[in-house]
């Protein structure tokens, strides 16, 4: 055999965790002689792909990141100062290291098991008492997607508030960000709201009119005094959002002190780079009297099991997995890492870093403004924080400011007017100014430069509305100000969290797989991340040319014709795939198709986005076997077919089997004048094998946060993009700001043209190692890795669904109802019980109540997987203790469970069972214990107290329920 002298591809070796001799024995274990074989067993023929996937060869991670490099310098490194939300800012390495770059933090799921989630709680509850602070509100969500989007929940949840009381008509400044009104706009049209866009001082509020969004600073830089309008508003009994800039508020007066009832925005500028738009945490704050119409999820405070502080998402029945229909949001994935490192942003400055950094930036924005006015030049406005609008004075033109501009690698903002904006930020150092100084004229016979200036000015903030109330007062905003503290608090919140770091997160539904690290070191890469979202196109090729070449492979893998990246997560992927296929109806006259038919089955955001969407939601029954009813589809399609819009399908189901009909089920919705919408979550069971466009859908969006390895972030940043059939692709969303979308493009559906930006790179790099042969076998693995775990389980526990070959798709639900009917051991008990084995529960009750939903993924070895088994067997011995009589249900183990440090060495020991088994009952757990550090939380507790903000130092120390109610209530 010749030498071989290109270097071999090892990615896939990397990613996929079984080895060669592990899948023989899974399969053996299956009575299967290959993967081949499995696949026949599980995918129904009719659907299976006869066309491989036609990808570049796959790269090694060396070679991917010279490719990284070869398009990070076909960006231009310009320095932009356009601002509209988005601003140069300076990451503390510590945080980038410790959190951006840290798979403890990275990897880690939404926090729905709160024994094993209290660190990332704990940074999420920071997030939130910064921004209930600085906007002096009550109230404050653990993030959004974006200022855009979380300006249009604003809209809606004022629109949920008023309805009754007042019209269908919603106010917006005209100098709002123009990206937030096209957002707000597009989801205003479905859900028959009527916008109306002018100037706020001339604006008078009649009974029609339900709220208002101001932005505050303006988005051309001028600080108003909305507090008239605050009151006109109230008194007509409307409601005010603001959308403000979080920085300036260190600075300005806080608005909730001035009438706001709901404030918006974005913590970009708070450590998070612009990455070309994205991801970056959204904030969310209102009044109390409003906690149970806030979108998203929010941290409370609660209390364990023996009384002591424990954290935990709050009111979670707000959830649309529960609510369905009826939802306050579609929001699933979050921005959690994002929150985190603006959370972490805070805590490293504290009150007095904050406004020595706000304070600089206005400092320097006035001295460009005196430079700017000393050159002959006018300032629109004479109160603002940051940003500037200049008219040109007479000795130059605009024209000409932009040639100086571009001749030094500098972007500007240009208005329709002939106006020129500029918006400072915390890297602006004195060349910058200078720099700015000589765009504007500075060199003009005249010499000025910012040096000249400086000790003219008076320091500080001395325009109106001067902040007067305290920043960032709670202790935990002074206590961590060296690296060396914050680095160990990072690590210490780092420690009560299990991550992938630790074990294997089995949770169905969610695909928690290898985050590849080399697929994520191009995100600090400066050259991508200190790209603003409206430079012009032509520098940023580098990204232009990731964006569509990762849009083509999607387009490959999925067979459809068009893709849009821009929805920057799974539920923003569905609301715009329904979309596109309403003004597809539209576009063919067909405006009374608004039914949509949704199955039983399907994912709990699907029918809050229909909801969104302005459909009308009809549910189609699923029959004993978990498939979707055919029977039942057909007489709904019939009953409702002039009127029929669209079937949201999930496939493979989440009931976690192929179903064999499904080409039927796309066949009845077409017959009836519908199109056929795919949730794609479970796509890593299609990668390679089946194309969603062949089985016949018309429009699938992409979780590349689950299938396509995005980390989740303890709960987000997240992509969805939809990908469509060529008679859909006109009605892609567009953007004001940008040239995307289709010819009849619907609005933007983000806030940036292209949504998170930044992190499609990993989903492009992990596409580029693994090529055709790789994603393929990597889909084979997961549904190999999903059998052999439902036949090692199925001995000892009953498996609720099954393909009609008895075999599951990628995940499968363990069915736990029966032992609470019989023992009164629940679901919970057993997934608080997985923690002291040293495993995050699978997904629990959801989408069957009383169940487990598994999921393995194709990232797990056999030995994760057998150690998950054994976990479970031993459980179900602890159960079947309870059945027999030898211990009762309230005092096993497993209603105890989960077990922290402090109870099992603790002197006074009553339980019914030993310190050991309570602690180690396996070997694994022994060797690589993770200890949970509360007990059982207190869902009830928390939501009676319901408390969103850091509490009182006397609430860690409580250990009881009346002193920790009482230091809450203080």
């Amino acid at each position: 055999m010749p030498i071989q002298l290109s270097a071999p591809d090892v990615f896939a070796d990397r990613h996929i965790g079984p080895s060669d001799d592990d899948v023989a024995a899974m399969l053996d274990a299956l009575g299967l002689d290959s993967l081949d074989a499995l696949v026949d067993q599980t995918v129904p023929a009719a659907i299976r792909t006869d066309r491989p996937l036609d990808l570049p060869p796959a790269l090694s991670e060396r070679a991917l990141l010279e490719d990284v490099d070869a398009r990070a310098a076909d960006n231009d490194a310009w320095r932009s100062f356009i601002g509209m939300g988005y601003h140069d800012t300076i990451t503390p390495p510590v945080i980038q290291r410790d959190i951006l770059e840290n798979p403890a933090w990275y990897t880690q799921y939404t926090p729905y098991q709160a024994e094993i989630s209290q660190g990332r709680l704990e940074a999420l509850l920071n997030f939130q008492t910064m921004v209930t602070d600085l906007t002096g509100l009550e109230i404050a969500n653990a993030s959004l997607l974006d200022e855009g989007t979380a300006a249009a929940e604003a809209m809606m949840m004022l629109n949920r508030v008023g309805r009754g009381r007042n019209g269908d008509t919603f106010f917006i400044a005209a100098d709002c960000h123009p990206q937030t009104i096209a957002v707000v706009k597009g989801r205003a049209k479905p859900i028959d709201v009527n916008v109306v866009v002018g100037d706020p001082d001339a604006f008078t509020f009649t009974e029609d009119v339900f709220g208002a969004l101001v932005q505050y600073p303006a988005t051309d830089g001028a600080v108003r005094d909305y507090a008239a309008f605050c009151e006109a508003a109230h008194a007509a009994d409307a409601h005010v959002a603001v959308a403000a800039d979080l920085l300036s508020l260190v600075l300005l007066e806080a608005p909730g002190t001035w009438g706001a009832d709901v404030v918006v925005g974005s913590t970009q500028r708070f450590g998070v780079p612009m990455g070309y738009g994205g991801p970056h945490a959204a904030y969310f704050a209102t009044r109390e009297r409003f906690q149970r119409k806030v979108p998203g999820r929010m941290i409370g405070v609660s209390k364990d099991a023996e009384g002591h502080m424990a954290l935990r998402m709050a009111l979670q029945t707000r959830e649309q997995h529960i609510r369905r229909g009826r939802a306050t949001s579609n929001i699933c994935t979050a921005q959690v890492l994002l929150a985190v490192m603006a959370g972490m942003y805070a805590v490293y400055h504290g009150p007095e870093g904050l406004r020595t950094i706000a304070t600089r930036v206005h400092e320097r924005t006035r001295l460009l403004g005196t430079a700017l006015q000393r050159l002959g030049h006018t300032l629109r406005h004479a109160d603002f924080f940051d940003t500037l609008r200049i008219d040109v004075g007479d000795e130059m033109t605009t024209a000409e400011v932009r040639r100086r501009a571009e001749a030094r690698a500098v972007n500007l903002r240009y208005y329709d007017d002939g106006s020129v904006g500029v918006a400072l930020d915390e890297a602006t150092d004195a060349d910058a100014l200078n720099t700015l100084i000589e765009i504007f004229g500075g060199t003009n016979g005249r010499r000025l430069r910012a040096e000249d200036l400086a000790d003219a000015l008076d320091p500080g903030y001395d325009g109106p509305l001067a902040r007067t109330t305290p920043v960032l007062a709670h202790p935990i905003f002074d206590a961590h100000h060296s690296e060396t503290e914050l680095a160990r608090y990072i690590h210490k919140l780092a420690s009560k969290d299990l991550s992938l770091v630790h074990s294997m997160i089995p949770l169905g539904s969610c695909t928690m797989k290898l985050n590849p690290t080399a697929a994520l070191m191009p995100i600090s890469n400066p050259a991508f991340a200190n790209v603003h979202p409206f430079a012009p196109a032509d520098q940023a090729q580098g990204y232009h040319r990731i964006i569509d070449e990762l849009s083509g492979y999607l387009a490959e893998i999925t067979g459809f014709d068009d893709v849009s990246l821009q929805p920057n997560s799974g539920a923003s992927g569905e609301y715009a795939g329904l979309l596109v296929i309403q003004a597809y109806h539209r576009a063919n006259g067909d405006d009374q198709r608004t039914v949509c038919l949704i199955p039983e089955s399907a994912h709990g955001t699907n029918p809050a986005s229909a909801t969104m969407a302005g459909m009308d939601v009809v549910t189609v029954a699923c029959d004993d076997h978990g498939n979707v009813d055919l029977d039942d589809l057909t007489a709904k399609a019939e009953k409702h077919s002039d009127r029929l819009a669209a079937l949201m399908v999930t496939y493979p189901s989440t009931h976690g089997v192929f179903e064999d009909h499904i080409r039927d089920v796309c066949a009845v919705i077409h017959e009836h004048g519908g199109q056929v919408y795919m949730d794609g979550a479970n796509m890593n069971a299609q990668v390679g094998v089946c194309r969603p466009a062949e089985i016949g859908v018309d429009v699938c969006h992409l979780n590349l946060h689950k299938t396509f390895s995005i980390p989740h972030g303890g709960g987000g940043p997240g992509v969805g993009p939809i990908c469509t059939a060529a008679h859909l692709s006109p009605f892609l969303p567009g953007h004001p700001l940008a040239d995307t979308g289709g010819a009849q493009a619907i609005p933007p559906v983000a806030a940036a043209p292209y949504g998170s930006a930044l992190i499609l790179l990993i989903s492009w790099a992990y596409i580029k190692m693994l090529g055709a042969e790789g994603l393929t076998r990597a889909t084979k693995v997961a549904i190999l890795n999903a059998n052999y775990v439902a036949k090692r389980l199925s001995s000892r526990y009953d498996i609720v669904y099954t393909g009609t070959r008895g075999f599951v798709a990628h995940e499968f639900i363990l069915d736990l109802r029966h032992f609470r009917q019989e023992l009164d051991i629940s679901e919970q008990d057993v997934a608080k019980r997985l923690m002291d084995y040293g495993f995050h529960a699978p997904t629990m009750s959801w989408p069957v109540v009383g169940t487990l939903m598994v999921e393995p993924t194709e990232s797990e070895s056999k030995a994760e997987l057998d150690r998950f088994c054994d976990a479970l067997y031993s459980i179900r011995d602890e159960i079947q203790a309870v059945a027999d009589g030898a211990v009762a249900a309230d005092e096993s183990v497993l209603r105890q469970a989960p077990h922290t440090a402090e109870a099992v060495t603790r002197s006074e020991w009553t339980a019914p069972y030993s310190r050991e088994q309570a602690a180690y009952p396996s070997a694994f757990a022994r060797e690589h214990k993770f200890w949970p550090t509360v007990r059982r939380v207190d869902d009830a507790f928390g939501d009676r107290n319901l408390v969103c903000s850091c509490p009182p130092i006397e609430a860690y120390a409580a250990d009881d329920e009346e002193t920790l109610t009482a230091a809450l209530d203080a």
